[in-house]
């Protein structure tokens, strides 16, 4: 026989040991969830890294293809410059001979030889000077220094000026090039163009002169007269 006080005790001891049990059942429960949700943000974190280094990593080569598509760009149209200027060769272009701080002179002048090398050309002025003692002379010029005149046979391969616009242009009668400003609109390439020339003036206006396509080029930038 076991007294009551006993029994009352031994049934709280077993009300705990079920209580603690679902506690503990509870917190295993917990734990693999929790667990769970580690290995996937694990997971989802690794995965983010690997995609963010494969998108590095094609980046990186776009870039270097793109950059070696650049150079491979400005390796062929270096090519083709200096294909264009040997091409030159016999041919009357516009030259800038001298230069200073207060003017640059440009001449038409004939290209005798173009050096790949130097990437200079070696052109001659046909048409002496005043001086009884002047000769043809020679220069060796860079490429910026040379603009080679449209196509006489060929006027739809010319640049078209329009009225208003700035161009150097040989001066009519002489090889020298001078600034000039269209003076009115030409209705057919193969027309000459009507230009005034800076510093040209008579009797207060600048005369209009009729210059052909194939002697007027752009104004080169920064040009000084």
């Amino acid at each position: 026989m076991v007294d009551k006080p006993v029994d009352t005790i031994l049934l709280k001891l077993r009300g705990l040991y079920a209580r603690a049990k679902e506690l503990s059942e509870n917190e295993i429960s917990a734990s693999n969830a929790l667990i769970g949700l580690l290995d996937g943000l694990l997971q989802s974190g690794a995965s983010t890294a690997q995609k963010k280094k494969i998108e590095v990593g094609e980046q990186k080569k776009k870039r270097i293809k793109s950059d070696t598509d650049s150079a491979r760009f400005s390796a062929a149209s270096m090519r083709n410059q200096l294909d264009q200027a040997a091409s030159l060769k016999g041919e009357q272009v516009a030259a800038r001979v001298k230069s200073d701080d207060e003017k640059d002179e440009w001449f038409v002048v004939k290209v005798i030889h173009f050096d790949k090398e130097t990437k200079e050309y070696e052109v001659l002025d046909e048409e002496p000077g005043d001086d009884e003692e002047s000769t043809q002379k020679k220069y060796k010029l860079p490429m910026s220094y040379i603009i080679p005149f449209p196509k006489k046979g060929d006027p739809s391969s010319a640049p078209d000026f329009g009225q208003g616009r700035q161009v150097l242009a040989v001066y009519p009668g002489t090889t020298a090039l001078y600034r000039a400003t269209v003076a009115s609109h030409r209705k057919r390439k193969s027309d000459d163009y009507i230009l005034e020339f800076d510093d040209d003036e008579e009797d207060g206006a600048l005369p209009q002169r009729a210059v052909p396509f194939y002697r007027v080029v752009a104004l080169p930038e920064g040009h000084r007269q």
